[in-house]
């Protein structure tokens, strides 16, 4: 995206940014030093690409529609999932599960990897809802997806650890 930067008199604190097509219009105090306008505008840059990439995700793959699927296939209806969406930033986890409020978070990494991959994350945060912990009863739930072993052999190969998944 391209960055125009537009220095007001009338503008004395903030620094304000928007989306206007691929552009970034920022709106900064006119006495505001350049390291700090850059510093800001790079901070500003990141958060507006992390919610782009979310929305693109997001609209790009019906996770209400696989979830709907999932819950059929392996829990015969019985978990209700209020929302899931992708997370940009979960880069030390998979997945999380609010179980109380029924939503479920995804990382973004997921869209990168196999679908069954994916797939058996939304799983494990789906049990949460029945099970909130790692007990008997919730690997009981999670391993009734045929590729947990699989999609979580996959993980560890990735570098991840126990407590990401």
């Amino acid at each position: 995206m391209q960055i125009e930067i537009n220095k007001s008199r009338n503008r004395q604190r903030t620094v304000s940014a928007k989306v206007v097509g691929e552009t970034i219009q920022i709106s900064a105090p006119q006495n505001i030093p350049d390291e700090k306008l850059k510093e800001i505008i790079e901070n500003l840059r990141s958060r507006i690409e992390k919610r782009t990439k979310k929305r693109d995700l997001t609209s790009d793959t019906n996770l209400q529609a696989i979830v709907q699927n999932l819950n059929e296939k392996y829990f015969e209806g019985e978990i209700e999932v209020q929302s899931i969406e992708y997370s940009t930033n979960q880069d030390k986890i998979f997945g999380c599960c609010t179980y109380r409020e029924k939503r479920i978070r995804i990382s973004h990494r997921l869209a990168t990897m196999p679908t069954w991959v994916r797939d058996y994350v939304i799983i494990h945060e789906m049990a949460h809802i029945i099970e909130p912990n790692h007990s008997k009863s919730f690997w009981g739930l999670v391993n009734r997806y045929p590729l947990t072993e699989r999609a979580r052999g996959y993980l560890i190969a990735k570098g991840a650890t126990e407590e990401e998944f």
